[in-house]
């Protein structure tokens, strides 16, 4: 089974249990690394996580995952917060953290760089719009690889 049918099958089924607890499911991650399997779920609340948070939402899905059986191999199931540097995928993401810092790659350079660090302006048809150096910088969405908040040092 693909890694994309696994995630997609995952995140279906674990919606609910994470919206009944009153939480965001932020992504959804199956990736192998040295030897094993890891299926990663990220969920976030306004004030943050919690160890209770990931928790119980952990056990509910273990217990579902074992039921609907949607991973070919065996693997680690993590339940975590997304982090500081939260990735950004749906528009909604964007939306909410509209004014922030960002840090987004892209596939293949734009105006030669592909990694680009600036505040937030807009999310929109166009794609996303990028203040950088005092200048509005628009990344075509389907040139993007990556979008996380970045951390102001």
């Amino acid at each position: 089974m693909a890694k994309s049918t696994v995630v997609e099958k995952v995140t279906e089924a674990v919606a609910p249990i994470v919206e009944e607890a009153k939480l965001e499911l932020v992504d959804v991650e199956y990736v192998k690394e040295g030897g094993n399997w890891y299926l990663r779920i990220f969920i976030d609340k306004p004030g943050g996580i919690e160890l209770d948070d990931c928790q119980g939402v952990s056990e509910k899905i273990d217990t579902l995952l074992d039921e609907i059986d949607p991973v070919p191999q065996a693997y680690f199931l993590e339940v975590s917060s997304p982090g500081i540097e939260r990735p950004l995928k749906k528009p909604q993401d964007f939306e909410k953290f509209n004014g922030h810092l960002v840090n987004i790659t892209t596939f293949a350079p734009i105006n030669g760089s592909k990694n680009f660090i600036g505040k937030l302006l807009d999310y929109n048809e166009e794609g996303i719009h990028l203040e950088i150096k005092g200048k509005q910088v628009v990344l075509p969405h389907q040139q993007v690889a990556t979008a996380r908040l970045a951390v102001e040092i």
